[in-house]
Parts: C-alpha cells; sequence; structure tokens
C-alpha cells in the first residue's frame, strides 16, 4: 500500500488557528484569516548539523532510529529551540544525541531541506558545522532517536545512504573545503 504525498505544511492549515474559519485558500503562505485578520507564515524551522571530525580526519555517522529517514544515515543534529543560538543548538543536540562535548566548531554551509513528518512536508533551513570534540570519543547513543554509529573516511557508498540531501552536500563542502 502507498502513502499519499505529503502535504505541504501551509495545506495542513485548513482553519485559522484564531478563530476557526475555513481557510480559502489552503496551501498559500502566508495564511490571512478573512474573518479575524490573523496571518501566519510557514517557515522554514531551523535546523543544525555537525560534521564532527575526529583526529584521524574520519567523520562521525550515526543511522536514524526513526523516520523521517530511518534506517538511513546522517549527521548529529537537530532543531533550534526557540531562542537558541545555532551554536548552542548543535552543542545541545550533539550531547544529546551522542554524549560528546563540542570543544570547537566553524561554519560550514547551509543548505535547504524538506522534512516530511506524519504526511506533512515543512521547509527547513540546515546550518552545518565543523566540530571537535572534548575529551575521548566515547559515544552513548539516544537509541529514542539513533540505533548506530560509525567513525569513517566518507566514501561513496556512505554519501550514497544518507537520510537528507543537505547532510551529503555538509559531507562534501567538508571535504572538498576542509575545516576544524
Amino acid at each position: 500500500m502507498t502513502s499519499p504525498p505529503p502535504k505541504q505544511l501551509a495545506e495542513a492549515y485548513r482553519y485559522c488557528p484564531q478563530c476557526g474559519t475555513a481557510n480559502p485558500s489552503p496551501g498559500q503562505s502566508p495564511l490571512r484569516c478573512p474573518a479575524c485578520g490573523f496571518t501566519v507564515f510557514f517557515g522554514p524551522y531551523t535546523a543544525v548539523g555537525a560534521v564532527l571530525v575526529n583526529d584521524g580526519g574520519e567523520v562521525l555517522f550515526v543511522r536514524r532510529a526513526r523516520d523521517p529517514g530511518k534506517g538511513k544515515w546522517g549527521l548529529p543534529g537537530g532543531f533550534v529551540d526557540a531562542y537558541e543560538t545555532a551554536e548552542d543548538a548543535l552543542r545541545r543536540e550533539v550531547t544529546e544525541e551522542t554524549g560528546l562535548q563540542i570543544k570547537h566548531l566553524e561554519f560550514l554551509l547551509t543548505h535547504p531541506n524538506r522534512y516530511c513528518y506524519q504526511g506533512v512536508e515543512a521547509p527547513v533551513l540546515d546550518v552545518f558545522f565543523a566540530c571537535k570534540v572534548a575529551g575521548d570519543n566515547r559515544i552513548t547513543l539516544d537509541e529514542s532517536e539513533l540505533e548506530h554509529y560509525r567513525w569513517q573516511l566518507p566514501d561513496p557508498a556512505m554519501l550514497a545512504n544518507l537520510a537528507f540531501e543537505s547532510n551529503r552536500q555538509a559531507v562534501l563542502h567538508w571535504m572538498h573545503h576542509g575545516a576544524v
């Protein structure tokens, strides 16, 4: 059985969240309610990702334990919380997911992404940093999010099995421009 294609976030707003009036043009951004004037813009959300590099020049890849991308590889990271900097979000996400503490980070690039969750696709701007970790590289995975990890030099097989194109672009950028 094939799932229906995901709907865009703006399409999910069938009614005004302020007054409940039917949205006359679902899918349009911003939503402007004709009854109460409430206006809401749709994204993008901000997420962060870490190209964590060990002393041997290997990158930490993590295998996702849940959708989107369950069973595929990716980079540690996640969504930025309200009133949090991208750098603080990255430190928090890396520690939550792997137990590692970042000691140094350098901005790499941004890349647009699509995050499909429960049939709704949201636009995301991914912000990537190249990072070194403090202390040893002992990893404790958050098993609710990740099922495995691997330190390795990026290769075509790994790059082809990443959950998100933005992660692939970040690793390729790091490979060609270096950092950390």
